[in-house]
């Protein structure tokens, strides 16, 4: 099995895969792996159905079970070289709507965020529709303050993208990157390097809990709350999606149903 796993690993690596989806392919063809051995499967369709199947009875959301669908295919196809396609359809994804926060409960969270550091991201994420990844990959070379726009490198699927920067944020950024170098991260930790996820994500949930909001927000809700408000204001929906770097527009036409203006008039009945 490691070997398998370490061929799975150059090779994911090779193809230029992300780090997060190396190790989430990696620990998924493990886990079907053992669950194959330990049940003595040898029929491949039974054993793949069966171990999606427990997942799914454990609660796994219909993505984490498309993951691990994904990563055994992967498996199958290079690195054990079989050619029989695996002819199992993906979980029907869940139609949750995206968590959005108003207005005045993202003007809440920033009054009751008193780190400016953390202040300043979680008003860049709002601001400019920005992933957490890309909060903490962010490079001082990637703003320009004077043309008011960010280019992301390397985001989500390898990609690059410009997105918008707001005005007020300028004076900020400007305090957070002085005496920097083009390429520190401009939300840097104390010990130097970037932050980790988990701060930010950690700070937001305090902010959140002290702003009294009730919602099951997080900091990806930022960017959700990003598009909505675009959209509410008139935006092309193209637009958004380019400022999002969707590849598909239907997913950044979810954010419609949020916004809704025609179901939002409509009076109660009661």
């Amino acid at each position: 099995m490691k070997n398998y796993l370490q061929q799975a690993e150059n090779l994911l690596k090779i193809r230029n895969y992300s780090s997060k989806t190396r190790k989430a392919y990696l620990m998924y063809i493990k886990q079907y792996l053992d669950f194959a051995q330990k049940r003595n499967l040898k029929n491949k369709k039974e054993a793949i159905e069966k171990f999606l199947l427990e997942k799914t009875e454990k609660k796994n959301s219909p993505q984490t079970v498309n993951l691990a669908l994904n990563a055994i295919k992967f498996f199958y196809k290079e690195i054990l070289k079989d050619s029989k396609k695996i002819d199992l359809k993906f979980a029907k994804r869940s139609q949750k709507l995206p968590s959005v926060l108003t207005r005045n409960e993202i003007k809440k969270i920033l009054q009751n965020t008193p780190n400016q550091k953390y202040r300043t991201a979680i008003a860049l994420s709002y601001g400019s529709g920005l992933r957490i990844s890309e909060i903490q990959n962010l490079k001082v070379g990637d703003i320009d303050l004077k043309e008011l726009f960010i280019h992301l490198k390397g985001a989500k699927g390898k990609k690059d993208r410009i997105t918008i920067l707001a005005e007020k944020l300028k004076d900020e950024i400007r305090s957070l990157v002085s005496n920097k170098k083009a390429n520190d991260y401009v939300f840097d930790s104390n010990r130097g390097g970037k932050l980790t996820a988990r701060s930010f994500q950690s700070v937001f949930r305090k902010s959140l809990k002290k702003a009294g909001i009730k919602k099951p927000a997080t900091f990806h809700s930022l960017r959700h709350s990003f598009a909505t408000h675009l959209l509410e204001n008139g935006t092309d929906v193209r637009y958004v999606q380019e400022l999002l770097g969707h590849n598909n527009i239907r997913t950044t036409q979810a954010y419609t149903k949020v916004m809704n203006p025609n179901l939002k008039n409509i009076k109660s009945p009661l």
